[in-house]
């Protein structure tokens, strides 16, 4: 179902449940993702997976579905022979799949178009270290076009998630200005403090006082990492939080595969809660079960 409200006016009003990851459902569909564009590649080969998995968390709960955009880049799609029309195409073809599964749903349904730190597009696992050499400047010279993209397909706001690096935040709120979609700042953490190594409340100040960013917070971390997170992130910014971190399971860049085992507890979302977030989900290997049980949690603490 198509919202009536605004993002922004529904945070004030209610707790909304997120998706989870969804390169863990369309793995769970059968696709194959070692390519070097994950998810992005289906936006061509196979656009019919990625709304199926979007299905999948709206039935599961879900009120606010995250895109497939993460590591859709013109560079990426260029590398694939695809001309920059072509790429862009495909850019907004990652909202249109994802507002379809949200319309069809029977409660009002969000859609957050997924926009990706530089090092997703890189393909090596740089988005966990984020320090990429670049300046600020060239940082937002490669967001803005594809942001420009995102923002005109009419996604309700913009996820700039993943991001880990507090230089690389600058960048993305600049080329986000003037796009005329409201966006939430994400950061990948470890340890409180970015995956770049600076301090969480120095990274979540670059949103403060932003009226564009209506909520802050962290994604792609560790389970045990996200309730302190939720509470600087707050406390800095003023501005409800978002939170969706990993089963707990670790990525090995090299090895292209996940080890260790699931920590990820929907009862640990009162904590967040009750420290100020109003967007939780949950991100890697976090799949549409979980989503139920966080959905069925809130419900039944009466925040959802």
């Amino acid at each position: 179902m198509r919202p009536a409200r605004t993002l922004a006016e529904a945070l004030r009003a209610e707790v909304l449940v997120l998706d989870g990851g969804l390169s863990h459902q369309l793995e769970a569909q059968g696709c194959d993702l070692s390519d070097a564009l994950w998810s992005a590649r289906l936006l061509a080969d196979g656009p019919e997976r990625i709304e199926e998995a979007h299905t999948a968390y709206v039935r599961a709960g879900a009120r606010v579905l995250i895109t497939s955009g993460y590591q859709a880049t013109f560079e990426g799609f260029a590398r694939r022979g695809l001309d920059r029309a072509e790429a862009a195409r495909l850019l907004a073809r990652s909202v249109e799949l994802a507002r379809s599964a949200a319309d069809a749903g029977e409660r009002e349904v969000w859609v957050a178009a997924s926009v990706g730190p530089y090092g997703a597009m890189l393909a090596d696992g740089s988005e966990y270290r984020g320090r990429y050499g670049l300046s600020v400047r060239e940082l937002e010279a490669f967001h803005r076009p594809r942001i420009e993209v995102f923002a005109a397909a009419g996604p309700d706001v913009l996820a700039l998630e993943t991001v880990p690096d507090a230089e690389e935040a600058e960048a993305l709120l600049r080329a986000a200005e003037g796009c005329g979609v409201p966006v939430w700042l994400s950061y990948t953490v470890e340890g409180g403090r970015t995956r770049a190594g600076q301090d969480l409340a120095e990274a979540f100040a670059v949103a403060a006082g932003n009226d564009r960013v209506v909520a802050v917070g962290v994604n792609c971390c560790d389970p045990a990492d996200a309730g302190p997170a939720v509470e600087t992130a707050v406390a800095v910014t003023g501005k409800p939080a978002v939170v969706y971190p990993n089963s707990g399971e670790r990525w090995d860049a090299r090895a292209r595969d996940w080890r260790g085992g699931s920590a990820f507890d929907p009862e640990r979302a009162a904590d967040w809660i009750r420290s100020g977030a109003r967007l939780v989900g949950g991100c890697c290997r976090v799949g549409p079960d979980a989503i139920t049980a966080l959905a069925e949690t809130l419900a039944a603490g009466g925040t959802g």
